[in-house]
């Protein structure tokens, strides 16, 4: 997710330098195909060749990191202040935040797929793929669907970030990677897929957002909330360990 969201911030960035709101909104949902088509690409590479999921999608990070950085060499302002608007002060009412509209595209797009056939077949896979196969679900297109949602999603946040930031940089995903890592299992999403939801991972990002500023109110280095956010993880996931050993007992 990181270097996605790294890929679609400097493709904003390179592109939309110089341009008025239209061209830049253009600009916006061609980086949301393309991301889009990146993820799906690392589901394909995934089910052609069976390589294990984690592998491919490591060795691809690099790729894509790769790939941003040659997009944009370091981290350079210049994203126009008619698209940062977009996520920036109150356009319809002084009581509803751009930005509040802007997280209004999760739900749309999460909603309509989580109950469609697709989003179901997308739950089977991960819960369990051989009773999904035997249920008559494509196992290579669900996985592929998936990926490439979590490609959309990755654009989004990396467009997110432009808008917020007005800053293109190669290098802007490597903490969110961890983020990313954070908010679904502190959300209560399983590792191991089938389980999880919308709600969760987003109460989660919300908390870890704000342990830096927590940091900073006690006095304490924020650089140790990477340190936090892991050590967190570990705990979520031993305790879900221990809960799945005790309910087999």
């Amino acid at each position: 997710v990181g270097p996605l969201m790294a890929l679609a911030n400097v493709l904003a960035l390179r592109a939309t330098v110089g341009h008025d709101l239209r061209y830049s909104v253009g600009v916006a949902l061609l980086v949301l195909l393309e991301v889009t088509l990146a993820g799906a690409l690392n589901g394909a590479i995934i089910v052609l060749t069976r390589v294990p999921d984690i592998v491919v999608t490591l060795a691809m990070s690099f790729v894509w990191a790769g790939l941003a950085l040659l997009v944009l060499a370091k981290p350079t302002p210049g994203i126009p202040l008619d698209f940062q608007n977009l996520a920036q002060g109150s356009t319809f009412s002084p009581w509803v935040p751009n930005a509040l509209l802007l997280l209004l595209v999760i739900p749309l797009v999460w909603i309509p797929l989580r109950r469609s056939r697709a989003g179901l077949a997308i739950y089977a896979v991960g819960s369990d793929r051989n009773a999904a196969f035997r249920s008559g679900v494509n196992l290579g297109l669900s996985r592929v669907l998936a990926y490439a949602v979590g490609g959309f999603f990755a654009a989004c946040g990396g467009l997110a970030l432009s808008m917020t930031t007005g800053v293109g940089s190669p290098l802007a995903g490597t903490y969110y990677t961890l983020s990313g890592v954070s908010a679904i299992v502190l959300g209560g999403v399983s590792l191991a897929g089938g389980r999880g939801g919308m709600l969760g991972p987003l109460a989660a990002a919300y908390i870890l957002s704000l342990i830096p500023a927590v940091l900073i109110y006690l006095g304490i280095d924020p650089n140790y909330g990477q340190m936090i956010q892991g050590v967190l993880i570990v705990i979520v996931v031993m305790i879900g360990g221990i809960g799945t050993v005790l309910r087999r007992a």
